[in-house]
């Protein structure tokens, strides 16, 4: 089912943002991605592992409700997570930076799209 694999890789991707803002938020690689500087990451590690928490609550979310089967029991969490990963993306794009609305935005809208369609 295209929608199981779709929540299943907002759910990654959220994973790996978790990862990135939790634990590699000041190496080179994450700083890069994120287009900061050394001191910028160091003045904001606290910052970016409370956000990182966030995305890890996201992923828990949609990981619980593809435990719970989708389509099935899962599909209102899932459509609840894929709305607030959804609103969090477009948020992210109009105040960060356009990246966050095909990173972020665009997946969860397609997962969500596929999930109501029955794909």
């Amino acid at each position: 089912m295209i929608g199981v694999a779709l929540v299943g890789l907002v759910a990654l991707i959220h994973l790996v943002i978790l990862v990135m803002e939790m634990v590699l938020w000041e190496t080179p690689q994450v700083r890069r991605i994120f287009g900061i500087s050394p001191e910028f990451a160091a003045n904001t590690r606290v910052l970016a592992a409370n956000q990182g928490l966030y995305n890890g609550f996201l992923a828990a979310g949609l990981l619980l409700a593809l435990y719970r089967g989708l389509p099935g029991p899962g599909a209102e969490l899932a459509y609840f997570i894929l709305a607030c990963v959804t609103v969090a993306g477009l948020y992210g794009a109009a105040t960060v930076g356009r990246r966050i609305l095909y990173v972020q935005a665009l997946p969860a809208i397609l997962a969500l799209i596929a999930i109501l369609a029955g794909f």
